[in-house]
């Protein structure tokens, strides 16, 4: 991966990765085939696509966590003071042995910002997640929801060129999860936080249009851009709403109707007899 000055914040010019085979004699795996894309400063872009069609291997090689078979990946960098990504994943990854308030501000001490501006920036966004009063309480005392929010709140805090997002919401209840997607929009659109860059992994329809700017919707294995949609629908939003709305309709229907051809495709190459509901 390399950073560079480029008009976007995120170019993807013809990513192709591939995994060797996990048994000896086993063909090569194309997880991304000639990916090309560009995301503008401050969007929030949802990838959605079928299972084990690359998602999360996109997300990592943007991450710096996987190396690109071919092709380029460039994120413009701004700031050189500021790291350039922070990474929330699908399962909690809060420290067990830090507290809450320690928690949120472990990439700040690892920046080595003066201790002022660390417990400034905490105490904000302990403010933000409504974490506050548990500042000083342990992960094993906190619900999979308030995990999550501490997860949310120290990728914010640590104040990253971009913010990636692995299915941060997928382990949890409907009511949490609505909760939480509610909670990360505040955050993101709320005063007091540049409006960030984010990249936000998901299976659910519903979520991504709830919560982007612009939908990418990959192909079955090996994975491709099939789609991407502009979410044109007006900010702030409210779940209850979106779902009564036309054009919120028209966008579920013509995404679903492109994920359905992949999700057939990706049964049947498996010798599955699977039909989605149209």
């Amino acid at each position: 991966m390399e950073t560079a000055i480029e008009q976007a914040k995120i170019r993807v010019d013809n990513l192709t990765k591939v995994f060797r085979g996990t048994k000896r004699g086993s063909d090569p795996v194309v997880a991304l085939d000639d990916i090309s894309f560009e995301v503008p400063d401050g969007q929030f872009l949802c990838v959605v696509g079928p299972s084990g069609c690359g998602k999360t291997t996109l997300l990592r090689i943007m991450a710096g966590l996987e190396t690109e078979t071919s092709g380029s990946l460039a994120i413009r960098c701004d700031d050189p003071e500021r790291p350039l990504n922070s990474m929330v994943f699908q399962e909690s990854s809060v420290l067990p042995w830090m507290t809450v308030r320690k928690n949120i501000g472990y990439g700040l001490r690892m920046r080595g910002l003066p201790r002022s501006q660390q417990k400034d920036i905490v105490e904000q966004f302990l403010k933000k997640v409504g974490l506050s009063k548990f500042r000083d309480t342990y992960p094993h005392q906190l619900s999979g929801g308030m995990k999550q929010r501490v997860s949310v709140a120290r990728a914010f805090a640590n104040d990253p060129e971009i913010l990636l997002m692995d299915e941060p919401f997928a382990a949890l209840d409907e009511q949490n999860k609505i909760l939480l997607q509610r909670e990360l929009l505040r955050i993101w659109e709320g005063p007091g936080t540049d409006t960030k860059t984010v990249v936000y992994v998901t299976h659910s329809l519903d979520e991504a249009l709830f919560l982007a700017d612009r939908v990418i919707l990959m192909t079955a294995l090996p994975g491709k851009v099939k789609l991407d949609v502009e979410v044109d629908l007006p900010r702030p939003r409210k779940i209850t709403e979106l779902r009564t709305s036309p054009r919120f309709t028209r966008l579920f229907r013509e995404i679903w109707e492109a994920l359905r051809e992949e999700v057939v495709k990706d049964k049947q190459s498996r010798g599955l007899d699977f039909v989605a509901e149209s």
